[in-house]
């Protein structure tokens, strides 16, 4: 009997024999598919451990709006922002009451007084479950947190029905109003605000990234390529852009499983972490450079202790890690490199320009055109009406696209028009992608999409240098990791996409799931002939 018993075990797919207890999804801000191939080689902690799993290095945010908001989720919604309604990290809404006609992604404008800048963390724009609201659809008893470097991640992944949601806000990390505060949010912020006021040293330099010092100049005064600077005393604003932070959001994560047991439930929990420091170093100085390589081995080494500490609870768990997008390099280090063609947005391609071109002709305003840029959505004023209206579309279409730095214009007209393909979204037309990211009740009049290796930063600064959001691959392509102990790992250089996240890790985990409820489809993560895909 004994004998039938083992027998008809091994016959079981391996994730019956061993049902992650707890899911840790972790989304590291601005880590693309390039950035994860320059120092996949030189990890030696918690991403050397995820690469023993399961790797799929080529893993497309299809959407041509590759930004923090939308990016964050279609993470955990497994929803290209089309359907998720989270189309950017700001859009325009006409015909709101309040002067700011900007909307954040995840607040709510309906609270008096607020604007796109001070404003109540909300999900009233989200309009799909993420993965957390649909493990506690199927049993409450699932419990949800989230915690992040940045409030829009940390929403956009803990869903409607997250349990608890941290997130720093400018100086320490918080939630929602009237939501106790946990001993270790108590103790990190009281880290942080010390070690603000009295200001840390520069960052310790590893030795390769030592090697990687080379300074290249952004403007006669800005030098980006060097040592990571110091944090000077009073400066809470730039711990942003320090490892300290994301260090900070791990603990608090760790403390959280720690203290409140999860992964130790009758149902699977689930842990959402946001780790946004590699994105604010990204902008500051570029991905490219010293900088970017002293947070890379820091987040390394953060990971690497989470992983230990979780090892150490005795917990079944699984992790996935991805990004909400990629980025592009400075173009100033871009071209000393082999990319001749790359470059800032030149002054003439930018709205104030589109508005004084058309403005004129039209009406006495310098406010026809509604934007943060001159690319992405561009909203017309609601002033124009009817054949006003469409005259004034097509002008600024032909304006745009004779600029030099821009690819394409689509209208909304245009892109209503498009269906978003079922194929692997490497080979998406530009339509497509644009499609991806429309909304016909969010999206602007016009979309504009930059030409390949155009920063649409013509004056860096200080804290913007580089950025993130077109529709080409280098924003696109993230790295997709999977791991949990005695995992058998593998990698799939085929490219996969990261709506696919969700039905994966709910087939890992035994959800069940209304494929027509999904963008996506499940990735078997299975090494042997056995499958965790239903």
């Amino acid at each position: 009997m004994l004998k039938l018993i083992a027998a008809a075990l091994l016959l079981l797919p391996a994730a019956t024999q061993a049902t992650p207890r707890l899911i840790v999804a972790i989304s590291v801000d601005q880590f693309s598919a390039d950035l994860f191939a320059a120092y996949r080689g030189e990890f030696s902690g918690g991403l050397k451990r995820l690469q023993q799993g399961i790797v799929f290095p080529s893993a497309y945010h299809a959407h041509a709006m590759t930004e923090t908001c939308p990016g964050h989720a279609t993470l955990l919604t497994g929803m290209w922002p089309a359907h998720s309604g989270i189309i950017a990290n700001n859009w325009f809404d006409q015909s709101t009451a309040r002067a700011d006609k900007k909307v954040y992604c995840a607040e709510d404008e309906t609270v008096p007084g607020s604007d796109s800048k001070n404003y109540t963390v909300s999900l009233r724009h989200l309009r799909v479950p993420t993965l957390g609201d649909r493990m506690k659809a199927a049993d409450p008893r699932s419990r949800v947190y989230a915690v992040a470097g940045k409030d829009r991640a940390a929403a956009m992944m803990g869903g409607k029905a997250a349990d608890q949601m941290w997130w720093w806000s400018s100086d320490h990390f918080m939630s929602h109003a009237g939501r106790p505060t946990p001993a270790v949010v108590t103790a990190v912020n009281a880290q942080l605000a010390a070690a603000a006021a009295s200001g840390l040293p520069a960052p310790a330099m590893p030795a390769q990234c030592t090697a990687r010092i080379a300074p290249v100049a952004v403007r006669n005064d800005l030098e980006v390529g060097g040592a990571p600077p110091a944090l000077p005393p009073g400066d809470a604003k730039d711990l942003r852009s320090r490892p300290e932070l994301d260090q900070a959001t791990i603990d608090i994560a760790a403390a959280l499983i720690e203290g409140d047991g999860l992964g130790k439930g009758p149902t699977p929990d689930l842990i959402a972490i946001g780790l946004s420091v590699t994105d604010y170093v990204g902008h500051r100085f570029g991905p490219g450079g010293a900088e970017m390589c002293v947070q890379m081995m820091a987040l390394d080494a953060a990971l690497g202790r989470l992983f230990d500490r979780l090892d150490a609870s005795g917990i079944a768990y699984a992790v996935m890690l991805s990004a909400d997008h990629g980025g592009e390099d400075v173009p100033e280090r871009d071209r000393m490199h082999g990319l001749p063609d790359a470059a800032r947005v030149s002054t003439g391609t930018s709205l104030t320009a589109l508005n004084a071109a058309l403005g004129g002709k039209l009406a006495m305003f310098d406010d026809i055109f509604l934007s943060d840029g001159i690319f992405g959505d561009i909203h017309v004023s609601d002033r124009f009406t009817g054949s006003a209206r469409k005259r004034l579309i097509a002008k600024a279409k032909a304006w745009l696209v004779a600029r030099p730095d821009v690819a394409v214009v689509f209208t909304k007209a245009e892109l209503a028009g498009v269906t978003i393909p079922k194929r692997s979204p490497e080979s998406w037309t530009l339509a497509e992608r644009a499609a991806a990211s429309f909304d016909p009740e969010r999206s602007g009049d016009l979309v504009v999409l930059l030409k390949p290796h155009v920063t649409p930063i013509s004056k860096p600064s200080r804290d913007a240098v580089a950025t993130h959001g077109s529709p080409w691959d280098y924003d696109r392509r993230v790295p997709l990791l999977f791991w949990w102990p005695g995992v058998t790992g593998f990698e799939q250089p085929a490219p996969v996409a990261t709506v696919d996240i969700v039905p994966t890790l709910t087939g890992l985990i035994g959800l069940p799931l209304d494929a027509s409820t999904i963008d996506g489809q499940c990735r078997d993560l299975d090494a042997s002939a056995a499958s965790t895909c239903p």
